[in-house]
This record gives C-alpha cells, sequence and structure tokens, in this order.
C-alpha cells in the first residue's frame, strides 16, 4: 500500500462550465478526471475518493416533485444515497477503465457511506443550508407538507437543511480494510448520509446535509492520511476574493491561514468550508493539504501549481 491520500473532488466537477449535465458530459469529465488518478497511483500514491453531489442530488430532487402524483417521493438521506451510487458508478468504472488501460490489477468499489452527526448539533434548530434547485412560489406549500423548511433568496425559493457538523465515518473499518487490499476506495460521497445513534435502536438517519470536506476530513482522520488534496473549480485560494486586490496563495503555514480563517476571509459558502477541513486536518495529525482545480490534479500534487497548506514551512 503506497502513501494515502484522501481527493475531494468538487460538487460541480463533473459538470463543466456551459454543458447541461447530460450522462455522456459527466461520463466523459469522469474519464478525464480518472487519468489523473492513474498517474498517482503509477507514482505511489493509495487515493480515496470523496466527491460533492450538488447537481446531481438537485436533479433527483426535480424528478422527486416532478412524479410525486405517481411514485411516493424519497426523503433527502435516501436521494444522497442514490447520488452516491450514480457518481460512485461512474467514477468506478471510468478509473477501472483507465487502470486496466495501464495494466494495474487494482480493484475499485463505492462505498455507500454514513456519517454519525450529534442529535443536538445547533444546525437542527436553525436550517440554513440551501440544496437543490429554485423553486416556483407555486411549489412552496407541498414542499412544506413534505416537511422542507424553505427561504425566499434574491432567485427564488430553495429548501434549506441542517448541516450538522461529522463526528466519525460509520464505514471507517471497511475502508481501512479494503485499502489493505489494494482497492482504491470512492466513499463519503456528498458528505455521505447524516444518521444519529438512538438509544435501543441504533443508527437512524436525519433530513441534513453534510460537508463533503468536512467529511472527508473525517475520512482522512480514520484512515491515517497524511496527505488531503482538495480539488474545486480555481487553481488556487485566494486572499480579498472578487475584489481587485485579490491574492493568490501559493504556500502557507497552519497558523497563517488560521488567522485569516478567523479574520473570515473565506466565506461560508465557498471556500471557508475547505480551509475548515484543512485546518482540522493539520491540527490532528496531517502533514499537507493542496487546494486547487480539478483539471490540474496531478500537477498541484507535483508542487507544480495549487496553493499548499502546510503544518509548518
Amino acid at each position: 500500500m503506497g502513501k494515502k491520500i484522501i481527493i475531494a473532488l468538487g460538487g460541480n466537477a463533473l459538470i463543466k462550465k456551459g454543458q447541461t449535465g447530460t450522462i455522456h458530459e459527466q461520463f466523459s469529465n469522469t474519464r478525464d478526471f480518472s487519468k489523473q488518478i492513474v498517474t498517482m497511483i503509477q507514482h505511489g500514491w493509495t487515493p480515496v475518493i470523496t466527491h460533492g453531489n450538488g447537481p446531481q442530488v438537485g436533479a433527483i430532487l426535480l424528478q422527486n416533485n416532478a412524479t410525486r402524483d405517481t411514485i411516493p417521493p424519497m426523503p433527502l438521506g435516501v436521494c444522497v444515497a442514490e447520488s452516491e451510487g450514480l457518481i460512485g458508478y461512474m467514477i468506478q468504472q471510468c478509473l477501472k477503465n483507465a487502470l486496466t488501460k495501464a495494466d494495474i490489477s487494482n480493484h475499485v468499489a463505492t462505498i455507500i457511506t454514513q456519517v454519525l452527526v450529534d442529535k443536538n448539533d445547533e444546525s437542527f434548530s436553525n436550517p440554513t443550508k440551501p440544496i437543490g434547485p429554485y423553486y416556483p412560489e407555486d411549489q412552496i406549500d407541498q414542499l412544506k407538507e413534505d416537511g422542507y423548511n424553505v427561504t425566499k433568496l434574491p432567485k427564488g425559493y430553495r429548501i434549506v437543511v441542517p448541516s450538522p457538523d461529522p463526528l466519525a465515518i460509520i464505514e471507517a473499518p471497511v475502508i481501512k480494510l479494503m485499502l489493505e487490499q489494494d482497492i482504491t476506495v470512492i466513499a463519503a460521497g456528498g458528505g455521505g448520509m447524516p444518521v444519529i445513534q438512538k438509544k435501543e435502536w441504533g443508527l437512524d438517519g436525519v433530513e441534513a446535509v453534510v460537508d463533503k470536506d468536512l467529511a472527508s476530513e473525517r475520512l482522512a482522520e480514520s484512515i491515517n492520511a497524511k496527505t488531503m488534496l482538495i480539488l474545486t473549480n480555481v487553481e488556487h485560494v485566494y486572499v480579498g476574493f472578487n475584489t481587485k486586490q485579490k491574492q493568490k496563495i501559493e504556500k502557507i503555514s497552519l497558523k497563517e491561514i488560521k488567522k485569516l480563517y478567523e479574520n473570515d476571509e473565506f466565506p461560508p459558502g465557498s471556500m471557508g468550508p475547505k480551509i475548515l477541513a484543512a485546518i482540522r486536518f493539520l491540527e490532528s495529525g496531517g502533514k499537507n493539504v493542496i487546494i486547487s482545480h480539478v483539471d490540474s490534479a496531478w500537477d498541484a500534487l507535483s508542487g507544480k501549481t495549487g496553493t499548499h497548506i502546510l503544518k509548518t514551512l
């Protein structure tokens, strides 16, 4: 087994700008991404791939709504599981094909992942995480009947749900065993399905979503990975992003990035969770976090681009 690395693939990585998200487009993008994973494996890395699911779970919610008169709508946790299987299937197939072409015998498997959260997490009393598409006003009453909270935003109405902090990855022991057998694992898709522990019952799903980067960090701790590669739609992290004074960060220490984070430099809806995940990872024993564009995954891991966050410089 090589050097373990968590590769956190952004939610929009499989649907690029200007695309409509057809399955053919998503498979094509997945094939391109898989080539970079093969290169990493050839250079001695053992990757665990996590991924977002924003566009895909949004489409599933729309399908839920459109067919509600003939098919009972599924709860959010089931929709997340469905998206995990959908995206996992694409990565699993494309990566296995790419490995076979490179004469590498590794198997690839997707683990439908449950993530333990605290039933008393404060987000449950204050759901603020927007998910899925925008809805017209005439559908709001039905969404509320389904048990969803809805908020009005400048572009329309969206469902908002709790986003509790992840505590542990339920399937982590299974993932560790698979890595020992040289199986490339895809896990914690969309942050995984949040579950709580109920007395005299066991695990039970809750209507919430877990941030994918924070869940990836918990998984990294669980498997004792030392490197996290967070792939998004920008090449670097910036200070002063969306301003004329923006400056890219190429290399920075844990102490420096933590100070920037505490000064609200990184918005909670975009780069904030990624930086928080990086801080937690390095404080828990990780050595290096790299944030870069999905198309530059191997170059970033090779030190040619991206933002590199280190425990010490």
